[in-house]
């Protein structure tokens, strides 16, 4: 089975410069623990992603208004993300090696056209599966990985990449800018 077939395509999402606030009356309202951020939602290129968990921990824990806390602030800025094509089974694996119960489901192009939830995945995927995944899921969390270095104005689409392919793509890309300066 693949993932254009248990995913939910209507995608609620949200621009970095948005607020918590915002995020968390969206989740509210459309019953959602996870919210896409994108960069323009008529062209929604995935620029992270954020969750119930992040606006808990970074605005009531930290005792911030929520009304004057961006997402950008919040957000996860590197996303495990998977494609349409993906099999069910490889994003229950993502869902595992990461421990995240969502994962937006982004195009070719670096696009969200989707989000698989864990409860998607529950509903179409062998019991015993289901049972592995919220176990791995469920665990106390490993260290959070460290994101690359990624200076602004960088290109980083959000895909997982090793840092040798983000690095020689963002020198393509300045060199290209001073090509075109002379």
């Amino acid at each position: 089975m693949l993932v254009n077939q248990v995913m939910s395509g209507q995608v609620i999402s949200c621009t970095p410069w948005e607020t918590a606030e915002f995020a968390a009356n969206l989740m509210k309202a459309h019953q959602i623990g996870a919210i896409p951020i994108v960069s323009d939602k008529r062209d929604p290129l995935l620029e992270g992603i954020v969750t119930d968990r992040d606006l808990c921990s970074g605005v009531v824990a930290t005792s911030k208004v929520a009304h004057t806390v961006s997402l950008a602030d919040l957000m996860n800025r590197v996303p495990v993300t998977c494609h349409p094509d993906d099999t069910v089974a490889f994003c229950e694996e993502l869902m595992r090696e990461n421990q995240v119960r969502r994962i937006p489901v982004v195009d070719e192009r670096g696009r969200c056209v989707g989000i698989v939830a864990q409860g998607d995945v529950a509903l179409h995927a062998p019991a015993l599966e289901v049972a592995q995944t919220i176990a791995e899921i469920s665990k106390p969390s490993k260290a959070a990985p460290q994101p690359p270095h990624i200076e602004e104005g960088d290109f980083y689409c959000g895909q997982p990449h090793e840092m040798d392919e983000i690095l020689l793509l963002n020198r393509r890309r300045k060199l290209r800018r001073q090509e075109v300066r002379t």
